[in-house]
């Protein structure tokens, strides 16, 4: 059934040395896809579980159970990817970047970049097509102004991974709260009493910044041709965005996430049937395919190509690799050797907390996506939460905050090499800008130690003589 000892700390490092082993060469030296990397990682975890004497079905079993546990996440994931290539060739998505285009102005560029990366990412739920869509649009302005791109890169990344974290259409929200087992609005709700203040102070330093970059006399020429693309591409308008609200209203509402997202792709296809003159089946072959088309303008051609359940296939392959691996891990029980490690120190809710992001930067480190980031962090520490008392809402906020918002910050990971790739700037070179992310980080764990929105459960057994009286009961 199982392994009659858990491993050795010794053993543990030696299979993480392996695996840093086997992702560096596979990724910077050979050039090969992370989902390889991670597929091959799969067999040095059960090489550690043939040494433990674990049978291979009992091994297997573990695999095919992490990979269910997060089956809801690829099922999101492809109704996303049906939604974004639809809302693009609707124009809804094109509509979204004019309208916050219009408002543009120099001396509060990076401010503004941050804002209309952060309502794209809320939008679509998705930092990469944030990214690539509007974040490319804001290079190109904010290089047309003379700011350094690492800063511009900076607002980007800060803003598209506001919706990574917080939107309901993220693929990331939903296997968060499907991980930790909370209901996905109250997984919102508890992660937006700590990216409130961050996107308000983030905004501040973006502002603030600025006015040392930008004079008030600078060309917005590129801000013009950009907007005048849009127009003659696509057919722009206010009542374009009603998708968008109306998707966003029904998930608040708590919809059911997946029906919610395809009648938005539905909406989509309709909007580019009717909006845009897109042929009716034209319309529909789209949310498989994702919108293509081309013009002369290059800001354009990246915005346009995107989308799509096609375009999402990789990615499916990369959580599935990634979830196996976790399972694998879980059964072997390295994940359950970390965990007692982190027992013995996590003893209060400001420990607690940082043990729960060093899980989160560990499968970044490790796994490189946010997959299985999501999967430590979650794991690792999820029984520590329980014998203390701690709602999992807690749990599931600083799994995000130590699992997809440090995702960037690894060279290596997905979505450090895609920005990187993306905006043309190294991930050591915006690093020192991702004003957002250290913020979540900072008061994810000030919230720990003070003890702010520690919400805690009517099963707390023994409650540790640290933690204040000052946390909030549980519905």
């Amino acid at each position: 059934m199982g392994s009659t000892r858990l491993p050795s700390m010794t053993e543990v490092l030696a299979v993480m040395v392996g695996f840093i082993a086997i992702m560096f060469v596979s990724i910077n030296v050979l050039g090969l896809p992370i989902q390889l990397a991670l597929f091959a990682s799969w067999f040095l975890v059960m090489a550690l579980g043939v040494r433990l004497k674990i049978s291979y079905e009992s091994m297997q079993s573990g695999l095919i159970n992490g990979i269910h546990n997060g089956m809801e996440a690829v099922l999101v994931l492809t109704t996303v990817g049906a939604l974004i290539g639809t809302w693009i060739a609707g124009g809804i998505v094109p509509s979204i970047i004019y309208y916050g285009l219009s408002v543009m102005n120099p001396q509060i560029f990076l401010f503004a970049a941050f804002i209309i990366c952060a309502l794209t990412s809320l939008s679509t739920g998705t930092s990469f097509g944030t990214a690539g869509t509007a974040g490319v649009a804001m290079m190109g302005i904010g290089h047309s102004f003379g700011i350094p791109l690492p800063l511009v890169a900076g607002a980007v990344i800060s803003g598209a991974y506001v919706g990574d974290k917080m939107s309901p259409l993220s693929d990331t929200t939903v296997m968060t709260a499907s991980l930790c087992k909370v209901n996905l609005i109250d997984h919102i709700r508890s992660m937006s009493l700590v990216s409130a203040p961050a996107i308000l102070i983030a905004s501040v330093l973006f502002i603030v910044v600025g006015f040392f970059y930008i004079s008030g006399s600078v060309d917005t020429s590129r801000t013009t041709i950009a907007m005048q693309a849009l127009e003659s591409h696509f057919t722009i308008s206010l009542w374009l965005l009603l998708p968008a609200v109306i998707v966003i209203g029904l998930l608040t509402r708590r919809f059911p996430a997946i029906p919610v997202i395809t009648f938005g792709a539905v909406l989509g296809s309709i909007c580019a049937w009717m909006a845009q003159g897109v042929s009716p089946v034209e319309a529909i072959r789209i949310a498989y395919v994702g919108n293509a088309m081309q013009s002369n303008v290059e800001f354009l051609n990246t915005l346009l190509n995107r989308g799509g359940i096609e375009s999402m296939l990789g990615v499916v392959a990369l959580i599935l690799f990634a979830l196996g691996l976790g399972g694998l891990m879980e059964r072997v029980g390295i994940l359950k050797a970390i965990s007692n490690g982190f027992l013995r120190w996590a003893n209060n809710p400001g420990r607690l907390t940082i043990s729960t992001m060093l899980g989160g930067f560990f499968g970044n480190f490790f796994g490189g996506a946010a997959y299985v980031s999501l999967i430590t962090a979650s794991t690792i520490t999820e029984k520590n939460y329980d014998d203390q008392g701690v709602d999992r809402r807690v749990l599931s906020r600083n799994a995000e905050a130590g699992g997809t918002i440090t995702t960037p910050m690894v060279p290596w990971t997905d979505g450090g090499v895609f920005m990187a790739t993306t905006l043309g700037v190294s991930t050591l070179g915006y690093l020192p800008f991702l004003w957002y992310h250290m913020l979540v980080i900072a008061i994810s764990i000030f919230y720990g130690y003070a003890n702010i929105a520690i919400w805690r459960t009517t099963e707390n057994i023994e409650p540790n003589p640290s933690s204040s009286e000052r946390g909030i009961q549980a519905n």
